[in-house]
């Protein structure tokens, strides 16, 4: 309680000050209305008047997009292609991920660098180009500077860009359905970038320029809601948002005071960062830091592993209902009582089973956005008397 105080105090009284907001705060239930309540803070210390004052989760926001498709839930898949992301390692509640790629019916291509969990259960994996080697241009989540990446060298081998693959395939479509015969199928990366970014707007830079120079800052006031000008109505600060109501603590999905039988079988709250040497699944092909990281691990605290005889250094067992997976254990402080910190995300095949954290994360949603909620499960963990290595 002192510590909260003592931080109220500070951010009421500092001028100019920040909060850096990010990602794990986000991922349980209540995740939507925590952001909330942590973006009126500086609304309430009139932090937003001075020049680095305010907050920020992601300056992404500022930089101009092109509107997406949206998704189509209303048909069984038939065939997917999956790039830039390793769903069977990092999805929650990878049981059923691994069911559903693993489906006889589904047609699967994968475009990688290396043969991840993904990969493994692939139809055609095909070979991605890597940064250095497509054009490209790049937002960013902590600055507000775009910047051009210039391809360093040629592809390697058979390796093509993502957008070439999708081109090809269009090509092949467009004999059949006239719609895939848009010009737009058949833009260059150049192209797509060329119209990403236009001179104007929060852009005195066009893409010439752009190119040229490497990196170009977008045109943004130094404080740009000193006065207010906030993206409502009346340019004021909206607490009672339509729709959203006033912003309250919202109880997880899985607690004892929401769901005290589960959280009699399963006691514990687990979360799961990613390794220090890990990018959530990104990097766990290099052997260098794998070496560094181990294998994985569950950190907890003390007064949790004592009663359940549980030594750092031994292997335990970790689960609920949705499945189970096994690691080393740490026990110190860097886990708050009550709460074990299961290191993420190894790829599954380089765990002891073949699975990895994931096996007992939910699937359950966020009260805003539709977003995961990995850091929203209970768990129980035992000491692992298994031979299994």
């Amino acid at each position: 309680a002192d510590e909260v105080r003592a931080l109220a105090r500070d951010l009421g009284t500092t001028q100019p000050a920040a909060i850096r907001l990010n990602y794990g705060m986000q991922r349980v239930r209540g995740g939507g209305n925590a952001v909330r309540l942590v973006a009126l803070l500086p609304c309430l210390t009139g932090a937003w008047r001075h020049r680095a004052g305010g907050m920020l989760l992601s300056s992404s926001g500022w930089f101009p997009k092109n509107p997406a498709l949206g998704p189509d839930g209303e048909h069984r898949l038939k065939a997917v292609v999956v790039y830039n992301s390793n769903p069977v390692a990092v999805a929650p509640e990878s049981p059923k991920v691994v069911a559903g790629f693993s489906r006889p019916d589904l047609f699967t291509v994968v475009l990688e660098h290396f043969m991840t969990d993904t990969a493994d259960l692939a139809d055609f994996v095909l070979p991605a180009t890597t940064q250095l080697e497509h054009l490209d241009v790049h937002l960013s989540y902590g600055h507000t500077w775009v910047m051009f990446n210039e391809p360093a060298i040629p592809p390697r081998g058979e390796a093509r860009p993502n957008t070439e693959f999708f081109r090809q395939m269009a090509r092949r479509f467009a004999v059949e359905d006239a719609a895939f015969a848009d010009p737009c199928f058949a833009e260059s990366d150049e192209d797509l970038a060329r119209q990403a970014f236009v001179a104007g707007d929060v852009l005195d830079a066009g893409f010439d320029e752009l190119r040229s120079a490497g990196w170009v800052k977008l045109r943004l006031p130094e404080a740009p809601l000193a006065e207010g000008a906030f993206p409502t109505p009346s340019g004021k600060v909206v607490v009672d948002a339509p729709g959203l109501g006033v912003p309250d603590f919202v109880p997880n999905h899985e607690s004892a005071a929401t769901t005290p039988a589960l959280a009699r079988r399963y006691p514990l709250a687990m979360i799961s960062p990613p390794a220090r040497n890990f990018l959530n699944s990104t990097f766990v092909n290099v052997k260098s830091l794998r070496a560094i990281e181990g294998e994985p691990i569950l950190e907890m605290h003390p007064s949790d592993a004592a009663p359940r005889g549980i030594a750092s250094g031994q292997r335990v067992r970790v689960f609920n209902d949705r499945g189970s997976y096994r690691c080393k254990v740490q026990v110190g402080d860097r886990a708050r009582p009550g709460v074990v910190n299961g290191l993420g995300i190894w790829w599954r095949k380089l765990g002891p089973d073949g699975t990895n954290v994931n096996e007992v994360t939910s699937q359950a949603l966020t009260d805003i956005g539709r977003a995961p909620t990995f850091y929203d499960c209970l768990v129980e963990v035992q000491a692992d008397t298994s031979d299994v290595r």
